[in-house]
């Protein structure tokens, strides 16, 4: 294909190319060359002008497919305009030669249509250039289409909008021509040419005047005329001509003065006149009003309609939103007079009047919901309402009229219902699509909406009452405030109009509909309406008797309650479910014998109430069993099944009552069919398995009964066939955006839409299409569908010789009808089949003996051949589930015969249709039947079929058939892959446009191909490139075609392949083909198109950003007129397209697409991202921005930067989103939480404004979130104080991340305070409104959060600032003291639960923060003197936040310890049920106590802790325990644990008192850690571990747990597995933290017990004593019952984590290792750390012989974590965890234990061991000398000689090791370990115990002084020798002093000279180095020290040698004049020799 790509044809390759190659060549060249001539230089291009000019042409006669012929044209047209003109008029005329030529063969065809492709491309590109020829060209062509066929029609009619769109007003002399020959191609049998027609005329007006002026009249009749028998591209294409031309009508300017008389201008009440005349004569005219209408015979038939609906819509649209708003009453009234009286023909029968209402709905949804503005939206509100209050007056003033016979039919109310009806749904509509945003509308008492709808709810005509309580649920939807109150009125109207049959109908439609609201109202109703509704609805039943012409409208209206209340899930039902199986038992008779005396009793009317009560009992417990479910118990089941097996033998009998009483039971007894099998196909068919046989017969006679009129196919089968099928079916079977106008057409004239009326039951239930008013089919068909479901789970349930007859009755059945009803009965058994298959199938049944398949393969094959395409499309999915039921191999194998068989002999389209989709679905369910040879014929067949051109309909099934197993044969497809694939690129080359379904079955091949061929696609062997470049050409032939689904076809292809190989996929045309179609009018389309953006945006989404703007810029004019790229990017493109979609998936993946987008691309883009953001936000909120103004002006009136930002507003610049919508500007808010959270994970900057000042002045381009504050803030703010409640909530959302994001960010400028400081009066300003007492609670309830994080975070330091919002929390306070009594009613009690909780969570978190500032200044206080820190502080106290929160504490504590209590009382589990309080806690109630559950979940933890802390700072001093308690209704306090207050308990001691809180703190906590949820927060556990060690922070509770044992123990163990199950360091951390205290508590308990025993027996002899602490006298530890065992388990579990080596079943030997020690990370270190703290204290916990169990434990995991750790580090350091182990390793030696009695040679014993296992680390194990730190063993060893008694380390083999240790020690060069050592050395020879130190100072000082005599001769050069020398010197003057008399003598003879040797002479002191100055220093001072000291030596060693004593004094000398000098010049240096020494003491052991 390479070679294709030249500015020239290569002919040579061209040649050698077979047929179908040809094609292919050539389309790839001119769809190159279209790019290359764009890029080509102009030069160039004219250089090869004349040759490429003749390969065009001579390409004209090869007689090119339409997609080359629409290319090869062009490409003509881009030469010319680029080229020379000169040849073009030689061009033209070939072209025209072509045209005139008279052969009319098939094979020229092709030829004559290119000519006339070329002509309209050419005149479209150079228009005015070819005026002169364009007559003669325009009459040419006319004259050729009166012979042409109906794709030469099609070409010539777009040929002639080329010419006209490229010669303008030029081409007026040839209007009149063109339009003639439009008109009659308008109305053409072909409906592709009627939609080119219509694209031609749409063309055509731009410049004849006359089409819509003079010609107005003919060309709406036109319109009208093409409307029927329409498809609906050409209802789309006809409707925007007629739209828009009568759009031009009304708005056009009249060009020039000549003409003005003869136009005259129309007025809009004429132009709708002229569409309502469509709408209701339809394409009659207005003259001809035909004698047909006159007899009243004729009415419009339904496309017309539909298209002159979809005209209003394009009308509207296109004279726009404003223009929509000024004239909205005019449009409102006229619009609503449709399906008024005054056109009775419109509404003359009950279907028609459906049509009409659904018609006239979808224009008000289009034209409001679509056009304007929230605003302007509530202003149509308002008219509507106005149009409601008229129409209801006419109601009145008839209904006031004397006697009741003649009002009820009077024709004006009847007229008046229709109006209503429409106005009332669309109101309905209306307000749902506002949600809160509605709230002024409802408050607006001008306006009285809610009474008007009110008003008209006893409307004589039922479908007006049903709309009316339809549009109070919308209401009560969109503004859950109103439900309870609504709820009410209707109920109190009801009591009260109980003697009016309309109002109890009316206002019980009323009430269900609103309890249907109830299930999208989160915050839901009070739960005693359940009750109130329920009695009401007992009463009406049980008065229905009463009076007889109430009793039907009681009897609906009670079930219909009861029916509703269902909706309200279990917790509401199961209080009333006895009420409800009574009623339920009572309603049928008992017995069969029952029954029969009853069908002999009464009247047609005591029949007509019974069967209506009968029907609504099942209705009520259908809705029972669907929305109870978890009631559905084995007990209440059969309490549900008696009346059953009555109700079934009612239902046979039937036919019989009917015959008796007449035919006005008809309907009555259809209804009751219906909702009997409805409730059956609910149940399990084991309940009624006694009635199986009964009911299958009188299924079987209702699916054959004679008087069914109506062939319902297209409601009945979807169901039955594959969804993929459907689509070769009507168009109309497939989603658009008119599907709910183009549904009546799919239905046939005879059968109604669904509408309310049919089954008012329907009210409650959830619409299957989301938001839209239910709409129930008639009964006669909805008996039908449920009887075709029941029929497939009876059928399936019977005995199989039952089902053989029951199969054979309905195959004789349909031989036995003739004609139209034999069609109907067909339709039926074939769904009931299909229904019985489908079911078996899906329940793995089997179908049974082999005689049973004969009856079942004629019916299906019956139905094969059938003319319903529909009918032959479930007899395929049927007869391949046949095969699936089967499951036979050669079963399967003899169907796929049987379909070849068929299809070689059969030449009649249907048979060829039905079985090639046969053959597709059997593959489908049965990849199984893809043996090769199987699949060779298949495909083979199939290829054959879809080269069938004769018939574009079997083109179509066969190729969707194919594409069916191209998709399940999988791999084994291959061989065929190539074939098939030139097969598709052929057809799509050749077949004509205008058969669009066949190209759409190519697009569908083309997907299967290409996800078979998968991730190969990207290899590039020849075969596969070759592959690609034919799946690429044949998406770009797709993308071509006219169609919109082909085109979407395409963009799906393209999907695939940019999946499978996006290398090779052009990215930049993919994305402008995306762009073009973003908004176009065909839901399918957009919905490939989003879906394709969505994938590339997962990889790409910064290139598909730029490609798209790039595009926009380019392109000449705009691309999509509604996208707006140019100026938003696709970004906001993608935001204003979600902004006025309606399709749910659609904005689904708008929302997934754009969140994708923000993810790579908000951090690179944030301005931009945060200036849509902004802009959508900003847009509606025009009150919000002044407000927003004001408050920011305070702060930033001297900041010039920021003031930009505010004058945004006064300048009148369009603003990019007009009107948003409430949910879009929810979903911008809720993006900028997301650009937040994007930035963490970026660049620290974007968090640190000095960082992001200073990196912007570097480069301009460098954007940071933080310098973008004001804007975050400002946008929170606005959504913060919108009207929508879902905006607040996000607003508030984003306020709360903002400051937890920003709130620890300095403010550089002042330093002292953050960034965050200055829009305190915004974050008050934002929070003000949520606390106002209409505000709901679920907002009240977020602002309390961030009304808590605000104050937490510290960001304003001044209390009076703080005030501000503290003000708002102490306010909700006030209002939730009075517990669950006082909160609003308006929601259920569980809503006042959350907002409750909410305010005591956020008043526990500043407690919790005050306290926690509190503690760390009062211990900054402890470390530090003033310091500047203290600045920021001038007007803040630490401790004032605790005032604050001080003065609310008693309350808050009652409510606290209140809620805690609940919360423990609703975590109980459920066998504790009958134990509960029965009116519930303080804040729930017991019926909505699952409810509540989930908010106690949401907020017990923070309670819990400010709780503890609280009890923690009173130390449990109860204080009174009624304090306070006046404030509140009902006493609060938790000592009323479960036994309720009032009952009189008796007042509990304080002692009691606090026993319970502790109880219930320490309760809720074990609960909750020991079974810790998967969704536990990290928060909750945190806060619970917290809460535990405040409570374990006081004596009292610390001796609660150390007298019991057991407690101490669960607590441990549940500590134990939140350690095993949390890996979170802080948790562990904490856990511990919290083990060590009850550690702590125990020792306290066994001191406090040892101190007891003492005193009391203080006299006797110490023997006796009982021993205290664990272990006892026997020493055993039992796990479980033993604390310290626990401890022991938790510490091991710890520490083996971190150093695994420890473990010795991992090690293989205890202690034995060769590892490295090894440096553990930070989080590592502290666990290690805290757990030898907790293992040091054990022994204190036990009694003696209890602490010889444990102790060889506890030594060998210190000294383990010694061993491990012990790294050498710089500088002599120790690692944390050494430091631990050595201070444990002290803790334990010097346990009062060691000295016991009892245990003290065990102890001694143990401890020798662990000092040997300290001396062994030192040795090398296997040769390998371990690199552990000397310094860390040494000091270990010291430990031991310093701290345990002397017997220990004093016997001689261990002492003799530690000396050689030491003496090594002293050997290593390392100046630091020498250091060390001899701070270490000086330690033990200071020993007093002579035993233990003289050992050491015999082996140890001569080596000492040696080293020192060395330092002497050779003189220290550096500090650290100074040091070292310095250190020995200590050690030797300790020695001096420690010495006897007689020994001191020489060691001081023997320091001397040593010191004396370091002193320097005057010279030498000049000259020396800062080394030796410091030393001569050190010498001088501490022998002027010694000196004194010991005289008599000192002047015995003088004496003896004089050279010394000369040497002395004069350096005594020096050093006086020295200090003098010194003393005159300063006074302030210090002693340098000191200031070390200071240093070194601080580093010591």
């Amino acid at each position: 294909m390479e070679l294709a790509h030249n500015l020239l044809l290569n002919e040579e390759v061209y040649n050698q190319l077979g047929e179908v190659q040809k094609a292919e060549f050539i389309f790839d060249w001119l769809s190159y060359l279209e790019k290359l001539l764009l890029a080509t230089s102009r030069s160039d291009v004219k250089e090869k002008q004349k040759t490429l000019v003749e390969q065009l042409l001579s390409l004209l006669n090869s007689s090119p497919g339409p997609p080359t012929r629409k290319l090869l044209a062009k490409n003509l047209g881009v030469l010319y305009s680029i080229g020379d003109t000169f040849s073009v008029y030689e061009t033209i005329d070939k072209c025209n030669d072509l045209i005139r030529s008279k052969d009319d063969s098939p094979s020229y065809l092709p030829t004559k249509l290119a000519a006339v492709v070329c002509l309209g491309s050419l005149y479209r590109k150079l228009g005015r250039v070819l005026v002169n020829t364009f007559t003669d060209t325009v009459g040419n062509i006319l004259k050729a289409m009166k012979s042409a066929e109906s794709q030469g029609r099609y070409e010539i009619m777009l040929s002639l909008q080329n010419i006209l769109n490229g010669l303008g007003a030029a081409a007026t002399p040839c209007h009149r021509d063109v339009y003639k020959a439009a008109k009659s191609c308008l109305t053409d049998r072909s409906m592709s040419v009627r939609c080119a027609a219509a694209k031609c005329l749409l063309e055509l007006q731009k410049e004849a005047i006359f089409m819509w002026s003079t010609d107005l009249d003919s060309v709406a009749t036109l319109c009208f005329k093409s409307f029927e028998g329409s498809n609906y591209d050409v209802r789309i294409s006809v409707s925007k001509l007629l739209g828009t031309v009568l759009a031009k009508a009304i708005i056009s300017k009249h060009p020039g003065s000549v003409s003005r008389q003869s136009i005259r201008r129309l007025s809009l009440e004429e132009v709708l006149e002229l569409l309502g005349t469509g709408f209701l004569r339809g394409s009659s005219g207005f003259l001809r009003a035909s004698g047909d209408m006159l007899k009243g015979t004729s009415s419009v038939s339904r496309d017309v309609r539909v298209g002159v609906t979809q005209a209003y819509v394009v009308f509207v649209s296109t004279l726009g939103g404003t223009w929509l708003e000024k004239n909205f009453a005019a449009f409102l009234s006229h619009v609503l007079s449709l399906v008024s009286q005054s056109h009775p023909k419109a509404t003359q029968t009950q279907t028609d009047a459906v049509c009409g209402r659904r018609c006239v709905s979808f224009i008000l949804r289009a034209a409001i919901g679509g056009l304007l503005g929230e605003k302007a939206q509530i202003a149509a509100a308002k008219d509507i309402c106005q149009a409601i209050w008229k129409l209801k007056k006419v109601v009145d003033a008839v209904m006031n009229e004397g006697n009741v016979e003649t009002r009820v039919g009077s024709t004006d109310v009847m007229a008046s219902q229709h109006m209503l009806v429409c106005a009332l749904q669309e109101l309905g509509n209306l307000i749902y699509s506002l949600g809160t945003t509605a709230a002024p509308l409802l408050q607006d008492s001008s306006a009285g909406l809610l009474d008007s709808i009110i008003s008209v709810i006893q409307h004589p005509s039922i479908s007006v009452r049903l709309a009316a309580a339809w549009c109070l649920h919308c209401i009560a939807v969109a503004l859950p405030s109103y439900l309870t109150p609504l709820l009410d009125r209707c109920l109190e109207r009801l009591t009260v109009l109980k003697s009016s049959p309309e109002a109890v109908t009316g206002f019980s439609f009323a009430v269900a509909a609103l309890l249907g609201a109830v299930k999208h109202c989160p915050l839901g109703i009070p739960h005693g309406k359940g009750k109130i509704i329920m009695t009401l609805a007992e009463d009406l039943l049980c008065s229905a008797v009463q009076n007889s012409r109430l009793s039907a409208q009681r009897t609906q209206s009670g079930w219909l309650l009861i029916a509703a209340l269902m909706t309200l899930g279990p917790a509401v039902v199961s209080h009333h479910l006895a009420r409800l199986l009574l009623l339920w038992k009572c309603v049928f008779p008992l017995s069969p014998k029952d029954l029969e005396t009853e069908k002999s009793r009464g009247d047609s009317f005591t029949w007509q109430v019974t069967l209506e009560g009968r029907a609504g009992a099942l209705c009520a417990i259908k809705s029972f069993v669907s929305h109870c479910g978890d009631l559905l118990t084995e007990e209440v089941i059969q309490r549900l099944l008696p009346p059953l097996p009555c109700a079934v033998d009612l239902l046979i009998q039937l036919s019989s009552v009917l015959r008796t009483y007449g035919s006005t039971l008809k309907t009555p007894s259809v209804v009751y069919k219906q909702r009997l099998y409805e409730l059956l196909i609910l149940l399990p068919p084991e309940t009624y398995e006694g009635n199986l046989c009964a009911l299958l017969k009188e299924l079987a006679a209702d699916l054959t009964a004679s008087d069914i009129q109506v062939a319902a196919s297209a409601f009945l089968l979807p169901p039955f066939c594959h969804r993929d099928d459907l689509v070769i079916l009507s168009p109309l079977l497939q989603e658009t955006d008119h599907r709910f106008i183009e549904e009546q057409l799919l239905l046939g004239n005879g059968i109604a839409c669904g509408s309310l009326e049919y089954d008012p039951y329907s009210i409650y239930e959830k619409d299957v299409e989301g938001n839209s008013v239910p709409k129930p089919l008639p009964p006669v068909l909805s008996v039908i569908s449920s009887a075709v479901k029941l029929f497939g789970v009876v059928c399936a349930h019977v005995g199989e010789a039952q089902r053989l007859f029951i199969l054979e009755q309905l195959l004789d059945s349909i031989k036995h009808t003739k004609g139209a009803r034999q069609q109907i009965v067909q339709l039926h058994v074939v769904s009931s089949l299909s229904s019985f298959l489908k079911y078996l199938a899906g329940s793995k049944g089997h179908l049974g003996p082999e005689e049973m398949r004969r009856p079942v393969l004629a019916l299906v094959m019956g139905a094969l051949e059938s003319p319903n395409p529909l009918l032959r499309c479930a007899a395929a999915e049927a007869w391949a589930r046949l095969a699936q039921v089967v499951d036979d191999g050669a079963f399967t194998a003899a169907l796929a015969q049987v379909s070849f068989d068929k299809l070689k002999l059969a030449r009649d389209v249907v048979t060829r249709t039905g079985y090639s989709l046969a053959l597709g679905s059997l593959h489908r369910y049965l990849g199984g039947i893809s043996s090769s040879q199987h699949l060779n014929s298949c495909v083979g067949i199939l290829f054959t079929l879809s080269q069938d051109s004769t018939s574009p309909d079997v083109q179509t099934w066969a190729l969707h058939s194919l594409s069916l197993i191209i998709d399940s044969a999988g791999p084994l497809y291959n061989m065929h892959v190539e074939p098939t694939l030139s097969l598709i690129i052929m057809l799509l080359l050749n077949v004509p446009p205008t058969h669009a379904e066949v190209h759409q079955s190519l697009g569908r091949c083309l997907n299967a191909l290409i996800t078979t061929l998968g991730p190969e696609l990207q290899g590039n062997s020849t075969s596969i490139s070759t592959l690609r470049t034919s799946c690429l050409l044949g998406c770009a032939v797709m993308q071509d075609n006219p169609d919109c689904l082909v085109q979407a076809q395409a963009i799906s292809c393209l999907q695939q392949l940019h999946m499978f190989a996006p290398r090779h996929v052009n990215l930049s045309s993919l994305v402008s083909c995306l762009c073009v179609n973003l908004c176009s009018p065909y839901l399918l389309l957009r919905r490939a198109v989003l879906a394709c953006l969505r994938q590339l945006v997962q990889r790409e989404a910064a290139e598909v950003s730029e490609h798209a703007v790039m595009l926009a810029k380019d392109s000449r004019e705009e691309l999509t007129p509604d996208a707006n790229i140019r100026e938003v990017g696709l970004e906001g493109a993608l935001l204003t397209l979600l902004d006025k979609e309606t399709d749910q998936k659609l904005c689904h993946d708008i929302k997934e697409t754009l969140n994708h987008m923000l993810t790579s691309m908000a951090v690179d883009k944030l301005s931009f991202w945060l200036k849509l953001c902004k802009d959508v936000l900003a847009a509606s909120a025009d009150f919000t921005a002044v407000t927003c103004v004001d408050t920011m002006q305070e702060e930033e009136g001297e900041k010039g930067d920021d003031a930009s930002v505010l004058t945004t507003r006064n300048d009148d610049k369009s603003y990019p989103f007009t009107n948003p919508r409430w949910a879009t500007r929810v979903f911008a808010a809720e993006c900028v939480c997301r650009i937040i959270n994007q930035c963490e994970n970026a660049h620290s900057a974007h968090f640190d404004i000095a960082l992001a000042q200073e990196m912007r002045k570097r480069d301009s381009r460098n954007d940071f979130l933080v310098l973008h504050l004001a804007d975050l803030i400002r946008m929170a703010f606005m959504a913060a104080t919108d009207h929508s409640d879902q905006l607040r909530l996000s607003g508030l959302e984003t306020l709360l991340v903002v400051i937890r994001r920003f709130a620890s960010i300095p403010e550089p400028e002042f330093p002292g305070h953050v960034i965050l400081e200055q829009y305190q009066a915004n974050v008050g300003a934002a929070l003000r409104p949520a606390f106002t007492s209409e505000t709901p609670p679920d907002v009240t309830a977020k602002a309390c959060q961030v009304c808590s994080a605000w104050i937490a975070s510290g960001v304003v330091s001044d209390l009076n600032d703080l005030r501000r919002v503290h003000q708002l929390l102490v306010s909700s306070l006030t209002k939730i003291q009075a517990g669950k009594e006082a909160l609003s009613h308006l929601y259920n009690e569980s809503a006042s639960t959350m907002e409750i909780l909410a305010v005591l969570k956020a008043w526990a978190e500043v407690y919790i923060t005050a306290v926690e500032r509190h503690k760390s200044h009062r211990q900054a206080l402890k470390t530090t003197t003033y310091s500047e820190d203290c600045v920021r502080n001038e007007s803040y106290s630490p401790d004032g936040l605790l005032d604050l929160v001080h003065a609310d504490l008693g309350t808050l504590s009652r409510l606290w310890l209140a809620a805690l209590q609940d919360f423990a009382l609703l975590t109980l589990p459920s066998e504790f049920a009958s134990q509960l309080p029965v009116e519930g806690g303080a804040f729930y109630t017991s019926e909505t106590s699952e409810n509540a559950k989930l908010h106690y979940y949401n907020s017990w933890a923070l309670i819990l802790h400010a709780t503890a802390l609280w009890l923690t700072s009173t130390g449990f001093v109860v204080a009174d325990p009624d304090e306070g308690a006046s404030h509140l209704s009902r006493p609060v306090t938790p000592t009323s644990m479960c036994q309720g207050s009032s009952s009189g308990a008796t007042v509990k001691s304080p002692e009691d008192v606090c026993t319970d809180r502790f109880h219930l703190i320490l309760g809720i906590s074990v609960e909750f850690l020991c079974s810790l949820r998967s969704d536990a927060t990290m928060e909750s556990i945190t806060a619970c571990l917290h809460a535990l060690q405040a409570l374990l922070d006081v004596p009292w509770p610390r001796s609660k747990i150390g007298s019991d044992q057991d407690l101490g123990i669960e607590l441990l163990n549940v500590l134990h597995r939140v350690i095993l199950t949390r890996e979170s360091p802080s948790i562990q951390l904490a856990s511990l933290e919290v083990v060590r205290q009850i550690i702590c508590a125990a020792q306290e308990h066994v001191k406090e017990k040892r101190r007891s025993a003492e005193v009391d027996d203080g006299a006797a002899e110490k023997e006796t004593l009982p021993e205290f602490g664990e272990g006892k006298d026997t020493g055993g530890l039992v796990p479980g019952k033993s604390l310290v065992f626990a401890t022991l388990e938790l510490c091991v579990c710890i520490l083996v984590r971190q150093l695994p080596e420890l473990n010795p079943k991992l090690t293989g030997s205890p202690g034995v290792r060769a590892a490295k020690p090894q440096v553990l990370s930070e989080d590592g270190s502290r666990l290690v750390s805290a757990a030898l703290v907790i293992l040091s204290e054990l022994p204190a916990v036990c009694s003696p012989e209890g602490s010889i169990s444990i102790l060889p434990t506890i030594l060998y995991l210190t000294i383990g974590v010694l061993r491990e750790t012990a790294v050498k580090l710089p500088g002599g350091q120790l690692s944390s965890t050494v430091t631990a182990s050595l201070q444990a390793l002290k803790g334990i030696l010097s346990s009062p234990m060691a000295r016991a009695e009892k245990s003290h040679t065990a102890w001694t014993d143990l401890l020798r061991s662990a000092l040997t296992t300290i001396l062994d680390c030192w040795d090398p194990v296997d040769g390998t000398h371990q690199e552990l730190d000397e310094i860390s063993l040494l000091t270990a060893i010291t430990v031991f000689i310093l701290s345990t008694s002397p017997e220990v380390t004093t016997i001689p083999c261990l002492q003799k090791r530690c000396i050689e240790k030491f003496k090594a020690t002293l050997e290593i060069k390392d100046p630091v370990v020498q250091i060390k050592t001899y701070q270490l050395l000086l330690s033990v020879f200071q020993y007093p115990n002579p035993a233990v130190s003289y050992p050491y100072i015999y082996s140890l000082v001569s080596s000492i002084v040696e080293k020192l005599q060395e330092i002497d001769q050779r003189k220290p050069e550096d500090t650290t020798e100074l040091q070292i020398f310095q250190e020995g010197i200590k050690v030797l003057e300790a020695l001096v002093a420690i010495a006897e008399e007689q020994h001191r003598s020489q060691l001081v003879a023997c320091l001397l000279p040593i010191l004396i040797s370091f002193l320097l002479d005057d010279n030498a002191l000049g000259s020396a180095t800062a080394v030796m100055k410091n030393l001569h220093d050190f010498a001088l001072q501490n022998l002027m020290q010694i000196g004194p000291q010991y005289s008599s030596v000192f002047k015995n060693v003088m004496a003896s040698s004089p050279a010394l004593k000369a040497r002395l004094e004069a350096a005594i000398k020096g050093n006086q004049e020295n200090v003098k000098v010194k003393i005159s010049t300063s006074k302030h240096t210090k002693n340098p020799g000191k200031n070390a020494s200071i240093q070194l003491k601080t580093n010591f052991l």
